[in-house]
């Protein structure tokens, strides 16, 4: 027995989208131009000065940086680690994905972390944004590169655009509970004491949330890092091309070679960026009080 067929009137949700893009590139051209061009420029203004010292020189760099945030472990993981990437001659796929990445972590913080505050400070404005959050972080993030692509071709632009939209939504979220968190005593005595509300977030909130601000920052560079090999499906180059061509030439050593090297990516970026928040003051009163 078979189930009857419901007759119902089928919405056009495709055609309105496809109606709402091609309204933008007829109307806001010219915006996707400046982006076009700001964003080429940051990625491979960023790419050239990874590039330009000594092999050797950026290594010893990247392990000083790890040798100081997090100790003589991490920077000696470090620069074997990367000097392992120079031996499967992959250091310039690697600067290219690292510049990247580094650009859409920084401009999905720039959106996420002032947009985290407000919905922080404002309930109403929150209820409005979460709905939008769940609806990025759901989606998925190929269906990203199908607008990016037709705003600005193919190209590490659109591979930026698609990792900023897909790795904003945990930095807002995290800066909003950050700000929530925040006692409300300290608050209401900031208040009492008379000062602004501009100098109670600068002063108190800012900085007692700052743990959770850069546990939110942290999540938004792994996603950024996790959508390497979708942006090199659209031309972005860098390791995601590797692991691409590992792919669709069915070549196990070059993909996991290419995979490899973005899991040592990974690892420096995570324990670089959590030392970062170790190193609040918040972070070092609470690792104090809890050493009692």
């Amino acid at each position: 027995m078979t189930a009857r067929a419901v007759d119902i009137p089928q919405v056009p949700i495709g055609d309105w989208f496809e109606s709402l893009v091609e309204w933008l590139l007829n109307n806001v051209s010219g915006l996707f131009h400046l982006i076009d061009v700001v964003i080429q420029a940051m990625v491979d203004g960023l790419e050239t000065a990874l590039l330009w010292p000594p092999t050797l020189v950026m290594v010893a760099v990247f392990a000083l940086i790890s040798l100081l945030l997090r100790g003589w472990r991490l920077g000696l993981f470090t620069a074997v680690s990367f000097l392992l990437v120079v031996s499967m001659e992959q250091w310039e796929n690697a600067m290219s994905s690292l510049a990247l990445v580094l650009v859409a972590s920084v401009i999905a913080v720039l959106f996420a972390v002032p947009l985290g505050v407000y919905t922080g400070r404002n309930l109403t404005a929150a209820r409005v944004v979460r709905p939008v959050l769940d609806f990025m972080q759901t989606m998925p993030a190929f269906v990203y590169l199908i607008p990016a692509i037709t705003f600005f071709s193919i190209g590490k632009v659109p591979g930026v655009v698609a990792t900023v939209v897909f790795a904003m939504p945990p930095g807002v979220r995290l800066t909003e509970l950050g700000i929530r968190r925040v006692d409300t005593e300290m608050v209401e005595a900031g208040y009492a004491f008379g000062a602004p509300p501009w100098d109670i977030l600068r002063g108190i909130q800012m900085p007692l949330a700052m743990p959770t601000i850069m546990a939110g920052v942290n999540q938004v560079i792994m996603l950024a890092l996790s959508m390497v090999v979708i942006a090199g499906m659209v031309g972005a180059g860098g390791l995601g091309a590797v692991v691409f061509e590992g792919i669709t030439r069915l070549d196990i050593g070059l993909g996991f070679e290419g995979g490899l090297a973005v899991v040592v990516l990974a690892i420096f970026l995570d324990r670089t960026t959590g030392a970062l928040g170790e190193r609040s003051a918040v972070a070092r009163a609470e690792r104090t009080t809890a050493g009692r």
